[in-house]
């Protein structure tokens, strides 16, 4: 069974997680209720953080780690509301962009679990 990241690096490289959050990132600036917690003032640095953590945890890229150290998503994520409603738009988001940036099925079946792996794990609100 191959794994998520040799899926990732088959399918998708730096290039494609490039892609990937190039579309995340136009659809969610476009959003009401997880777009607006972004900053205005810094989408371009929310899109470059959000590629350097896909390349590093699914293609090993020590680009981000060096830059931010320990990923710390929940911690770093703490400021935010996120409940199941913004968890659940997030996953809809991400799985926009995927349809948007051409990743292929084979990699959306392994991207899918991680994703709603890591989204719901940033949830520090109940319900919605």
């Amino acid at each position: 069974m191959e794994t998520l990241e040799s899926v990732v690096a088959r399918e998708l490289g730096h290039e494609g997680i490039g892609r990937l959050v190039a579309a995340f990132y136009r659809r969610m600036r476009e959003d009401e209720l997880v777009g607006s917690m972004y900053p205005d003032d810094d989408w371009d640095g929310s899109e470059e953080r959000l590629r350097d953590f896909l390349r590093f945890r699914l293609l090993g890229d020590p680009v981000y780690q060096l830059k931010r150290g320990h990923p710390r998503l929940r911690g770093r994520h703490m400021p935010f509301t996120i409940g199941e409603a913004e968890r659940d738009r997030w996953l809809e988001i991400m799985d926009a962009a995927m349809e948007d940036s051409a990743v292929s099925e084979a990699a959306r079946a392994v991207l899918r679990p991680f994703f709603a792996q890591v989204a719901d794990f940033m949830r520090n609100a109940d319900g919605t």
